[in-house]
C-alpha cells in the first residue's frame, strides 16, 4: 500500500467520522460515493484495459524510439499532439498516460502529453465554442499554443536525469 491510499484511506476514515458526528449524514455520504463509484466503474475498468493492453500490444522499442528521451523534440511535439487530441476525463486518460510512460515515453513527451491534454483538448472544443464563443476560444486556443511544447522542453532538460 502506498503513502497516497494510505493518506485517502485515513482522510475517509476522519470525514466519516465527522459526518457521523455532524447528525449521522455519514450513510449519505458513504452512498453518494458508492454511487460515485458505480457511475465511473465502467469507465475504470475500459481505461485499465486499454493501458494494460497497449502496453503488451505496442512494442517498448517502438515506444521509446518515438516517444523516448532519444527522440527529443519528436517525441516531446508527439506526445502534445496526442494529448490534444485524446479525449476522456482524468480517470479515463492517466491510466494510459502512466502505461505509455512505463513502456518507454520520456518525461518531457508525458508532460506535454499531460499539458496538451489539459489545454488543447479538442474534444472540448464544441461545447466551448457553443457556450462561450468563436472569439474567446480562439484567443485560448492561440495562447495557449506554446505551452505543452515548453513544458515537455521544461521537463526534458531539468528531468531527464532523475
Amino acid at each position: 500500500m502506498n503513502t497516497t491510499t494510505i493518506i485517502m484511506i485515513a482522510l475517509a476514515v476522519i470525514l466519516t467520522v465527522a459526518a457521523y458526528f455532524r447528525g449521522g449524514v455519514h450513510l449519505a455520504g458513504l452512498k453518494l460515493g458508492a454511487k460515485t463509484i458505480w457511475d465511473n466503474l465502467l469507465l475504470l475498468l475500459a481505461s485499465f484495459a486499454v493501458a494494460g493492453l497497449a502496453r503488451v500490444l505496442i512494442p517498448k522499442g517502438l515506444i521509446s524510439q518515438w516517444l523516448g528521451a532519444q527522440a527529443g523534440f519528436k517525441g516531446i511535439l508527439l506526445g502534445c499532439i496526442a494529448g490534444g487530441i485524446v479525449p476522456g476525463s482524468p480517470y479515463s486518460v492517466f491510466p494510459i498516460i502512466a502505461s505509455i510512460y512505463e513502456a518507454g515515453a520520456s518525461i518531457g513527451t508525458i508532460v506535454g502529453f499531460i499539458t496538451a491534454w489539459s489545454l488543447w483538448s479538442v474534444s472540448r472544443l464544441p461545447l466551448e465554442l457553443s457556450i462561450i464563443g468563436p472569439k474567446v476560444t480562439l484567443a485560448r486556443v492561440l495562447s495557449t499554443l506554446i505551452f505543452p511544447p515548453i513544458a515537455g522542453l521544461i521537463a526534458h532538460l531539468f528531468f531527464t536525469k532523475i
